[in-house]
């Protein structure tokens, strides 16, 4: 067999694993998911009224398409913590040690952990983008080329983040610890312009805002499904989604290939 039918093998086989452990323990992914939809339904129907003033004033539901793509990405970095604690878990219990000592291709271990993980991300995104339709978005000037290039967007974004979640699960102690070492992924939204424009934020805090990955993502989504203005933001959205991604493998590949103490 050659290697890269090997590897090909294997990886499906450590794919297919990851996927039975989160269809047998679905809680973990559905108290994941609840908290973007929470914070959905919250932004929408309880300040919504008053925060849609800082947009244009457009009512609620000019803010639902305001929030709707930065909610996207809070469920992405959502979701990835699914996989840090995944791969915390199976180093704590000893599983990735001996898969080390197997006659298996050494990358398939984290390949597995990591499309397990786009998946179950873009299927979190698909069920809060239902919940969203539901309650009100609309996205009636984008065409389905937009709205695939958006789709592939969320999808880069989406490998970035899990990867740099896999390399938190490989240096953390525990579950609990991965868990925590991986709350940025869901904080980082919350000081983006996900919830509001950065030009009504305080001065000092609008570089924060502005030069972090989730802001050019979500102007960029934006521009993609309600016609605004991109500029930029695409390339920073891009370079943001590759830097990530080869920090993250840099990081997990390093981190798996350590000799064990």
């Amino acid at each position: 067999m050659s290697s890269l039918s090997l590897a090909l093998r294997d990886s499906s086989t450590m794919l297919r694993r990851n996927l039975l452990h989160a269809r047998r323990y679905p809680s973990l992914t559905l108290n994941l998911l609840m908290t973007p939809v929470m914070l959905l339904l919250l932004f929408v129907y309880i300040f919504g009224g008053a925060m849609s003033g800082g947009i244009g004033g457009g009512g609620r539901d000019e803010y639902i398409a305001y929030i709707v793509p930065g909610i996207l990405l809070m469920t992405i970095g959502s979701t990835v913590i699914g996989a840090a604690v995944s791969v915390s878990t199976d180093m704590s219990e000893g599983i990735i040690a001996r898969f080390r000592t197997m006659a298996i291709h050494r990358g398939s271990v984290l390949i597995g952990h990591v499309i397990g993980g786009v998946l179950q991300s873009l299927a979190s995104v698909v069920l809060v983008g239902i919940v969203g339709v539901a309650i009100g978005f609309r996205s009636h000037d984008a065409t389905a080329l937009e709205w695939l290039a958006a789709f592939g967007l969320l999808a880069l974004f989406a490998l970035a983040l899990t990867w740099i979640a896999i390399g938190m699960g490989m240096v953390s102690p525990n579950a609990e610890a991965a868990s925590n070492s991986a709350m940025p992924l869901i904080l980082l939204p919350l000081i983006s312009s996900a919830f509001t424009p950065i030009d009504s934020m305080p001065g000092w805090f609008q570089p924060i805002a502005e030069y972090q990955p989730f802001t050019p993502v979500i102007e960029t989504l934006r521009g993609l499904l309600l016609g605004t203005e991109i500029g930029y933001n695409g390339w920073l959205a891009l370079g943001w989604s590759v830097a990530l991604i080869a920090l993250g493998y840099r990081w997990s590949t390093a981190s798996f290939n350590r000799d064990p103490k």
